[in-house]
């Protein structure tokens, strides 16, 4: 749980967006972009002029920046202070490149930016310099939630003359109190890399351990108690749509340091384990029960009969009564705030909801433990190695009483020391207790108890947990209009995300834009007559959709012949993997899942069925699809199934992904023929 990030993570990637829109619309307010005040000259420093005639990295004609240097250098004087100094130098190559002309490092309470300077080479002219006294400071974007945070923000520093043809450069430096002695080198970025420098300086009778990521190993230079490490020409990466995670491909080193004897409190980790130890310690006493709170979970579970309907009502007010802010809190984003304050304020992150949902379990003799985990599977494996920077999340993990059975209990595992454990979300107010949102499923979390950290893997649901089932009854006229009623069913991910997309919706007329949107794409031209939404508030209820729908010149003319494509709306097919360059990355999905369709049509009275499309039988160990298109008397009856088994494909089988695509597509056209009947 780093400082700004997202337990929820829709909510995640609007702080990304609303924080680059901020940044943007300050210093267009302040004149920065458009140059209005610029620094004098001044000369840039000699690791930068350098760096001037340097032959660049490889890479295409669409790459809008190249890193040309960068040094990481870190410096540690205790366990608690660290100085950290950072340098870069890009060379712009294309318009898109100008936006690495601003800095912008983030501090809070426990790290100050002691200095921060840039400096801009031309193509052409003198030097242009920017020091620490113009750098500005901004606050969080103004989310739901972030008026509740003032220990978190960001300072910035714009280059004047980040053009193309031009090298911007900037170093800083910060003083650190380590809550972890503990730091990553990302030197893999989207920009090709010349050279990138790591270098640390240590105590006397210190020692470290350094630990690679995604990137073949290199072995640093030795001097006394210095080290360094320098990697060159590291290719960028190119982003790929359903790509695994960042941390999961990009190339990194996390560095852990060891005071003499092991004394500090904050020292780095060996392995999960002691990560587990020092959270333990960072959350103990968390939980502790106010007499208010006691009083409310008596009062929550007092017509509750059983355990599960304790847990659940429970659960039910963790989600929906305290409200999520959407910014980390905490020291570094890790250590909760005590239960009793959380539930006296009713508000809090994830950790911050995790911690009260456990007070609460504990006061029903419940034992729960939290779990931490990234909101994006493949961040973290077990080849991982221990750190702080792998999560971003926090959940709960609850330890069943035994006997406890029923079917909605999905997202179990069965521990060989605690037994039958439930993960559980608080902070997503639109998943039901017992499951598990896509995202979080077959990830792997550290899951912290009294015995220390363990890297687990979180259940995998069933695929027929999550998807939509479709059913369509309609008639096809003689003039080809085709007309009816539509139900669709959403459970899971599917109805979690019609949920949130009308969480704010107010008028009826908005909540079928979802159904208009889906229509669209499957059909020229139609019209909805009338439409309703069933279980909008009912997060344990499939989500449902009603609506009746026309359709005219569905069926198309040829001559005497009438040309109906049995696939009446939907589409699964995907141009994903139609591209001209080679695949890189796996392709991710978002989560087990099995989508239904079955769509019954009326023929029209004196034509009858000529041609009929052949059944499709794709089967893959990550994905299948089965369609078939009958008729029973005046009847066209189509069905298919369409079920994510596997949720990641890897390279070797991305050509059996793109062939199973094509088979979609493929289906997804075919028509039947009508003709005049001949009796």
């Amino acid at each position: 749980m780093n400082s700004r990030s997202c337990c929820n993570l829709a909510q995640r990637r609007l702080v990304i967006k609303m924080r680059r829109m901020l940044i943007y619309f300050t210093l267009c307010t302040m004149g920065c972009l458009a140059g209005v005040s610029r620094s004098a000259a001044g000369e840039a420093p000699g690791w930068m002029h350098a760096l001037v005639n340097v032959p660049l990295p490889a890479h295409d004609e669409k790459t809008d920046v190249v890193l040309l240097y960068s040094d990481r250098i870190i410096t540690v004087q205790s366990a608690d202070k660290i100085k950290i100094t950072v340098r870069e130098a890009y060379k712009i190559l294309r318009p898109g490149g100008r936006e690495y002309g601003t800095v912008s490092v983030s501090y809070n309470s426990r790290k100050k930016i002691t200095g921060m300077r840039g400096w801009c080479i031309p193509a052409q002219g003198k030097d242009y310099e920017v020091k620490d006294k113009e750098a500005i400071e901004i606050s969080l974007p103004k989310i739901d939630g972030s008026e509740l945070v003032s220990d978190v923000k960001d300072k910035l520093l714009r280059i004047p003359a980040a053009d193309p043809g031009n090298i911007v450069g900037y170093e800083y430096e910060e003083e650190e109190q380590p809550l972890v002695l503990q730091d990553a080198w990302h030197f893999q970025e989207t920009n090709p890399v010349r050279e990138a420098h790591y270098t640390l300086q240590l105590p006397s009778g210190w020692e470290y351990k350094a630990m690679w990521m995604n990137y073949p190993e290199a072995k640093p230079a030795q001097a006394g108690n210095q080290s360094q490490w320098v990697v060159s020409e590291v290719r960028g990466i190119k982003h790929e749509d359903n790509m695994p995670p960042w941390q999961g491909v990009a190339g990194q080193m996390i560095v852990s340091f060891f005071p003499p004897g092991g004394s500090a409190q904050n020292q780095g980790f060996q392995d999960w384990k002691q990560m587990g130890i020092w959270y333990q310690g960072l959350t103990s006493g968390r939980r502790d029960a106010s007499p208010e709170l006691k009083q409310k979970v008596a009062s929550l579970t007092s017509s509750a009969s059983t355990p599960f309907a304790k847990m659940k009502v429970l659960g039910d007010f963790t989600q929906r009564d305290i409200r999520y802010v959407a910014i980390e809190l905490g020291i570094g984003g890790w250590q909760p705030h005590p239960a009793a304050e959380v539930f006296t304020h009713h508000y809090g992150d994830c950790k911050d909801k995790a911690t009260l949902m456990g007070a609460m379990l504990h006061e029903i003799g419940i034992d729960s433990y939290y779990v931490v985990i990234n909101s994006e599977r493949g961040s973290v494996t077990p080849e991982t190695p221990a750190h702080v920077g792998g999560f971003d999340h926090a959940i709960i993990a609850i330890k069943l009483p035994e006997g406890t059975a029923d079917s909605s209990l999905a997202a179990t595992m069965a521990h060989p020391k605690f037994g039958k454990i439930l993960f559980f979300d608080p902070t997503d107010e639109l998943t039901p207790f017992g499951q598990l949102n896509g995202a979080l499923q077959a990830n792997y979390g550290l899951l912290v108890t009294p015995d220390g950290g363990e890297l687990v893997e979180l259940p995998e649901l069933p695929p027929a947990m999550n998807g939509v089932r479709r059913t369509a009854k309609l008639s096809l006229s003689a003039t080809g209009t085709v007309s009816g009623e539509v139900q669709e069913t959403r459970v899971g991910d599917r109805a979690w995300s019609q949920r949130w997309a009308l969480r704010t919706v107010t008028k009826d007329a908005d909540r079928i834009k979802p159904i208009e949107t889906l229509l669209s794409h499957s059909l020229g031209t139609f019209q909805i007559t009338k439409a309703s939404v069933g279980n909008l508030q009912l997060t344990d209820q499939p989500f449902m959709y009603n609506y009746s729908v026309v359709a005219q010149n569905y069926a198309k003319t040829a001559g005497n012949l009438l040309l109906l494509r049995p696939r009446f709306i939907g589409n699964k097919s995907t141009d994903l993997l139609e591209t001209k360059e080679p695949r890189k990355y796996p392709v991710e999905f978002d989560g087990p899942s099995r989508d239904t369709d079955t769509f019954e049509i009326t023929l029209p009275t004196g034509y009858e069925v000529d041609d009929l499309p052949p059944p499709v039988n794709a089967d893959y160990s990550f994905a299948s699809y089965h369609s078939k298109t009958e008729v029973n008397g005046n009847t066209l009856k189509y069905t298919r199934t369409f079920e994510v088994k596997e949720l990641s494909v890897p390279l070797s089988k991305v050509e059996d992904l793109k062939k199973l695509y094509r088979v979609i597509a493929g289906d997804e056209r075919n028509t039947a023929v009508l003709k005049p009947a001949t009796h």
